[in-house]
């Protein structure tokens, strides 16, 4: 049985974005049976935001941008540069527009303390467990899928680096060209950052992988006025020209934005977070994203024409330091990602498992409690990083290659968190208040068909790849 919630409004406290002065603020509570609605609200004031408009931009946009960025010059050459631009443009403002919705929704829950689970719980209560165990086990996929990568991109940054700093008579002794041993190695930095409870925590090591991507638009730019020797010869450059690797490149520039499972803790955690300071957060981060990638795009395009691959970094030689940096500078930035993946899917599982626990004992105030306010026990933190990091690493150190899998998680979990989700959520919310946005609820409600209209087709075309590789491969 799926214990029930409502929304008692709660009058709260809280200092105005605009002009820093204490205002009244509406704010809602979910509240189990037996809970105090003012003891709720008595805590939940004091437990204010402390993070910037800086570091709230700095995590979400590192949260976006990943390994799908090196594939836009070749979605480029799929349609054309006019094209291709249009639709990488699309796809970030459908992306910002969902993360609008869902930052809306967060205000129907208690006071810093959204999340998917708890907006479900308000919307579809009965549905609230499965979606946060398809949003864990997304993100558990993506950092499995970052782990992997560090595994594979490492040796080869060693490599290159070895070549150009030494003799090229010598070689690298052959633990630094293991997969295995780098990821070990990582390991050692990555697990306390994955313990961090607070999203801001990790806005340092955001800066710096956001700083890896910056190089990596300075080397696509700087390699096109100036050409470094053994670059592939540019093929034919297009303005508008569909070819049939649309079907393949179209999903990669819609998935490049995901980014709605840390939306809600970075809501929780800004300070002062009105919708005005959230529009802010969502609006740089996603116009910056967008712009690097129309960079990288554009100018990874003309330099390569329809030779560019679907990893714009491989095309330059690694025997240029330039261009080894760079490939360092690509893992620094998987690298530093790896944990913004961690944290919703500890948070997410925790919700799953307590669901079961609080359902066992509908009885008991306390679990209630704990329940609404969303705290992890110290002990429950420890378990669920633990299985997380442990459970990802273990599959990575003993796998080169989950890209069907993580296609098939990526075009079921990712759409649904980015759009299906944001747009039944806020409709729900507001399809019967009679003050509502007419053209906004139903614009939310289109956005959740435009998701799911993504999914059939990346899951009918990841099943026609099963069936047919050979052919979905002449196809990508």
């Amino acid at each position: 049985m799926v214990q029930a919630y409502h929304a008692v409004p709660v009058s709260v406290e809280y200092e105005d974005a605009d002009n820093g002065r204490p205002t009244d603020h509406e704010g809602s509570a979910l509240l189990g049976s037996g809970t105090s609605g003012v003891g709720i609200a008595k805590s939940e004031v004091q437990k204010e935001g402390h993070a910037t408009l800086t570091s709230s931009v700095g995590n979400l946009a590192n949260t976006i941008i990943g390994s799908g960025m090196l594939t836009f010059p070749r979605a480029l050459a799929s349609s054309g540069i006019i094209p291709g631009m249009l639709t990488c443009a699309f796809c970030g403002a459908v992306s910002a527009f969902s993360l609008y919705l869902l930052s809306t929704c967060g205000r129907h829950a208690p006071h810093r303390r959204s999340s998917f689970f708890a907006i479900a719980t308000l919307t579809f209560p009965r549905a609230a467990v499965f979606f946060d165990a398809a949003i864990a086990i997304k993100c558990f996929g993506v950092s499995i899928s970052y782990l992997i990568i560090i595994k594979s991109l490492l040796p080869n940054v060693v490599a290159s680096l070895y070549h150009d700093l030494s003799s090229p008579d010598t070689n690298p002794p052959a633990w630094a060209l293991s997969g295995r041993i780098w990821i070990s190695l990582v390991m050692v930095v990555l697990v306390p950052l994955s313990y961090l409870r607070r999203l801001d925590s990790l806005r340092h090591t955001s800066y710096i992988a956001l700083f890896s991507c910056a190089y990596l638009v300075l080397i696509v730019v700087l390699c096109y006025f100036r050409p470094i020797e053994g670059m592939t010869p540019p093929g034919e450059v297009h303005l508008i020209k569909f070819t049939p690797s649309f079907l393949s490149t179209f999903p990669i520039q819609v998935f490049a934005f995901t980014c709605a499972q840390n939306l809600f803790p970075i809501y929780n955690e800004l300070k002062s977070n009105s919708q005005k300071r959230m529009n802010i957060v969502i609006g740089t981060a996603i116009g910056s994203t967008t712009l690097t990638y129309e960079i990288i795009a554009v100018f990874g395009y003309l330099t390569f024409g329809s030779h560019v691959s679907a990893n714009i970094i491989a095309m330059y030689p690694s025997t240029s330091l330039f261009i080894a940096v760079g490939q360092l500078a690509i893992a620094i930035l998987v690298i530093f990602s790896y944990p913004l993946q961690v944290h919703p899917c500890r948070n997410c599982l925790d919700k799953v498992f307590h669901f079961e626990s609080a359902n066992d004992k509908l009885d008991d105030e306390a679990v209630a409690d704990e329940h609404v306010a969303g705290e992890l026990t110290p002990l429950k933190h420890t378990l669920l990083t633990a299985a997380v990091v442990g459970g990802g690493f273990t599959i990575a150190y003993f796998v080169d290659n989950l890209e069907m899998v993580l296609s098939f998680v990526g075009a079921t979990g990712s759409t649904t968190i980015s759009f299906i989700l944001p747009g039944l959520l806020y409709w729900k919310l507001t399809k019967d208040d009679p003050n509502k946005n007419k053209l906004l609820n139903l614009s939310a409600l289109v956005l959740a068909g435009y998701g799911s209209l993504i999914l059939v087709f990346c899951l009918s075309y990841n099943i026609y790849n099963v069936v047919h590789p050979a052919i979905g491969n002449g196809l990508a």
